[in-house]
């Protein structure tokens, strides 16, 4: 058995067997190899975000939160090539840290063979950009998940800043332009904020209250909005 294939492994039999623990030298001689190497190997699964703990001590062992991964989902080469495409898409977006992490745990179990064929594919994909947008702040990624008020120092279109306090409600992206669509207390109204404009982010503890979003209030370019979500 090859490492990406034990890796794989390791997770699948952490998964099943949670809640209980499994210890290294278990897992070593299951798979036929010391307790050193798994070891090493659920420290790489681990560095790679993959929820496995450890409790120590004799009777100790390794345990996987299953609720917090999803499941195999067996994805041929092509399936992995459009995942790789569509993340790194987001090089340039609020949610790029989430997409380098999620690439490198789809990386991670896959078999060998098709890594390499939809690393090679991936190479022929490139992506035309104007390189001139500077990424939008990560900070307001967990801000939205979270569902917590934010306060943005912004400069707007002519060049004038401002202090806002905002209630994040959603993104929209166009192109390389991001724009947090948000409720602008400064404005008392739906606001989108560009990405690249916002100078500065500092979340608070106050939780945002439920507002429905009016997507005919925002000021951004005209197009045509996509759900990400697809049929």
């Amino acid at each position: 058995m090859n490492r990406t294939d034990r890796l794989y492994a390791l997770v699948e039999e952490l998964r099943a067997a949670a809640p209980a623990l499994r210890s290294a030298r278990t897992l070593a001689a299951r798979y036929g190899v010391s307790a050193r190497t798994v070891e090493r190997d659920l420290r790489s699964l681990q560095e790679a975000g993959v929820p496995i703990w450890a409790e120590p001590g004799r009777t100790g062992g390794y345990t996987l939160d299953a609720r917090a991964t999803l499941p195999p989902l067996g994805l041929t080469a092509e399936e992995a090539l459009a995942v790789a495409v569509g993340l790194g898409a987001l090089a340039t977006s609020p949610f790029r840290d989430a997409a380098r992490s999620a690439a490198q745990k789809v990386r991670a179990v896959l078999a060998e063979d098709d890594a390499r064929r939809s690393a090679s594919l991936a190479r022929r994909v490139h992506l035309l950009e104007t390189g001139d947008r500077v990424p939008g702040p990560t900070a307001l990624l967990p801000a939205l998940a979270g569902g917590r008020v934010v306060r943005l120092r912004y400069r707007d279109a002519q060049g004038n800043e401002t202090d806002r306090a905002v209630e994040p409600l959603g993104y929209v992206g166009k192109g390389e332009d991001w724009y947090l669509v948000a409720w602008c207390r400064l404005r008392d109204g739906v606001r989108a904020f560009r990405g690249d404009r916002v100078l500065g982010v500092e979340s608070t503890d106050e939780r945002v209250p439920r507002r429905a979003v009016r997507f005919e209030e925002l000021d951004i370019p005209h197009g045509v909005l996509r759900s990400v979500l697809a049929d």
